[in-house]
């Protein structure tokens, strides 16, 4: 009887010890049991993956006709290469047939994908206490796991990442394996050529109306990057991040650096005050945070604090002008920042 761990997957994708029988990938990750299959059959393929026969069947298919498994399983490839048989969606209907080929697979691999199965589960019973066959357990993605898939694949495409790059995806990406090789994906090509990658560039492409979007805004106005904060206001307004919310964020931002540059001019460095700070900012935050308390004197952030809040009365006057608003005054603070 062999039952994988989700953690022993990858090795045993890496190196089968099978080469024919029944493989099972199942879990909740819908995403990350294709691609499970996938990497599988791509193994098993052998040298030669062009002259493979892989036939590939719905799981509504087989409850209609469940004898269609066997005969695609028993059936030669014309032209002697590996037989393989895919079943998207199995069930248990598929069990009856599958006990006949348990045994006697007659040299073909038969992959099946399904969703999360218990233990007691007919199928996963089967194929776990077969002893051609091996059920890979395909779960969502752990913080280890996902940041591992991450390194990797920028390592097999020779990018060079920023150290935040792959902490800030982590927060950017969810649990679902297709998404993140879809996000991956851009990211590789649009680093194809430079090689580079930065935390900018993962804001730019991947990150949603969240958080990442509104802290780059901040953080380029506050440090005096006029470009980043083009790019980080284009993107945020672009996915109609409401420029009222953006205005709020900036009025808190400009207030907090406030609080803190009095408690540096009691003489306590800037890293000093951050590392006090309960909760702490994200680490990926915290040079530019720095930056800005060593640039800023309380005087002119009480400047830009008087901007940002006339910038929010004059949005209120006239919505309609709230976006063009939002740029000027941010921009000005940037300048002051740039200027220092």
């Amino acid at each position: 009887m062999t039952a994988l761990k989700a953690h022993e997957v990858a090795r045993f994708l890496a190196r089968p010890d099978l080469t024919e029988g029944i493989f099972l990938a199942y879990g909740p990750d819908a995403g990350l049991v294709r691609e499970t299959a996938q990497r599988l059959i791509r193994q098993l393929s052998g040298n030669d993956p062009e002259s493979a026969s892989i036939v590939v069947l719905d799981g509504s298919e087989v409850d209609a006709d469940p004898s269609i498994l066997a005969v695609e399983a028993r059936t030669m490839s014309l032209f002697g290469g590996k037989r393989i048989v895919r079943v998207r969606g199995a069930g248990k209907s598929l069990v009856m047939t599958l006990t006949e080929l348990r045994d006697n697979p007659g040299g073909a691999t038969i992959v099946l994908e399904a969703g999360n199965l218990t233990p007691k589960d007919a199928l996963r019973a089967l194929v776990e206490a077969a002893k051609l066959g091996r059920a890979l357990p395909c779960y969502p993605d752990s913080d280890e796991t996902l940041q591992a898939l991450i390194r990797e694949t920028f390592n097999q495409q020779g990018i060079r990442v920023e150290a935040d790059v792959v902490v800030t995806l982590r927060e950017i990406l969810g649990n679902d394996r297709e998404i993140t090789r879809r996000e991956l994906e851009k990211l590789s090509l649009y680093a194809a050529k430079s090689k580079e990658l930065t935390r900018e560039d993962v804001i730019l492409l991947c990150a949603d109306n969240g958080m990442l979007v509104i802290d780059a805004i901040l953080d380029a106005t506050g440090g005096g990057h006029a470009e980043k904060l083009e790019l980080a206001l284009n993107r945020a307004l672009s996915s109609a991040v409401d420029p009222q919310r953006l205005l709020a964020m900036c009025t808190i931002h400009f207030a907090n650096l406030r609080r803190w540059r009095a408690e540096v001019d009691t003489g306590k460095s800037p890293r000093m005050v951050l590392d006090g700070l309960r909760p702490k900012p994200h680490f990926s935050r915290t040079s530019a945070l720095e930056q800005q308390l060593r640039i800023w004197s309380d005087d002119r952030l009480a400047m830009a604090c008087e901007r940002i809040l006339q910038a929010t009365a004059d949005s209120r006057r006239r919505p309609g002008l709230a976006g063009p608003t939002l740029r000027r005054a941010l921009l000005a603070i940037c300048m002051m920042a740039a200027t220092h």
